[in-house]
């Protein structure tokens, strides 16, 4: 491990041996670090993506939205690449780099790292975790890339994002669904509350006929709870239909799952808990809530 962490720099370094991970300080660290003529301009085309990145699809407004900055102020904070044999390998700075190819332009300012393979899979995962509202699919597939790279337990990856262990439990439970439902989820056709309860459905077929029905009968959560608690039907785990404390209860549960913490819905309130002024930031950038 010592052996390790003296090859990671001090960047890296810091982002795996804090408590909480934090990739907004392993990219302060590497601007901070690198004097402006580690700042070099880097054409376009010699950038392959980092090919690690869990997220496959980008939000087309937001990069729209991004473009048309860069087109008016340019890039403001430089990317993140490392030689390879052919050009540059991506490690951090996707959509900027995305959005910049959008405004039309040429060239990239990019600051130059010498990262090993599986410490850009590392660095890709947890930017995107920071970053990004990944899809249910692509969060479990980014959960248990840093579980294997890490070689941590799952309450350990819980309290590095600051996340609820069943939480996580629950978002990596959504790998034992078969291929054609995890594109459903992906593809935003049913919620990770739906994908949750087929998730502890033993039989595949019945788990693909489910989904079907949900999405063509756009039945609720609660509804498809009703249905997997048939007797009938073969679970991996149990499935526990929660009690009614409130008609708005599957919507605390979902928000609960999406939030990494506890929501309550009453009297016309959402309330959301927090611990932290951390927790907090992780909660507004979840929402994609921007204060100045």
């Amino acid at each position: 491990m010592e052996q390790k962490k003296k090859a990671l720099g001090r960047g890296l370094e810091q982002l795996f041996s804090t408590e909480v991970l934090d990739f907004n300080t392993f990219e302060d660290n590497i601007m901070e670090s690198a004097s402006e003529s580690d700042i070099v301009q880097i054409p376009l085309g010699e950038i392959r993506p980092n090919p690690y990145q869990p997220r496959k699809t980008f939000d087309k407004e937001a990069l729209d939205e991004l473009a048309t900055s860069i087109r008016h102020y340019g890039v403001f904070q430089p990317i993140i690449v490392k030689k390879s044999i052919k050009g540059y390998d991506l490690i951090a700075g996707e959509r900027r780099l995305r959005a910049s190819k959008l405004a039309g332009l040429e060239t990239i300012p990019a600051i130059v790292k010498d990262f090993s393979d599986d410490e850009m899979r590392e660095i890709a995962l947890l930017e995107n975790l920071q970053r990004e509202n990944l899809t249910s699919i692509e969060l479990a597939w980014a959960y248990k890339g840093i579980i294997d790279s890490l070689h941590i337990r799952q309450e350990d990856l819980a309290a590095k994002i600051g996340k609820s262990r069943s939480h996580v439990t629950n978002t990596l439970g959504l790998l034992r669904l078969p291929d054609e439902v995890q594109d459903m989820v992906r593809d935003n056709k049913m919620s990770m509350g739906h994908a949750r309860v087929l998730s502890k459905i033993e039989d595949e077929n019945k788990v693909e006929e489910l989904a079907n029905k949900v999405v063509k009968e756009n039945i609720s959560v609660r509804d498809l709870e009703d249905i997997s608690s048939n007797k009938e039907i073969v679970k991996k785990v149990p499935i526990v239909r929660q009690p009614k404390v409130n008609e708005y209860q599957y919507l605390e549960d979902e928000l609960r799952d999406i939030l990494g913490t506890k929501v309550k819905i009453e009297n016309k309130k959402i309330e959301i808990y927090f611990d932290s002024k951390v927790d907090l930031t992780r909660i507004l950038d979840i929402l994609n809530v921007k204060v100045d």
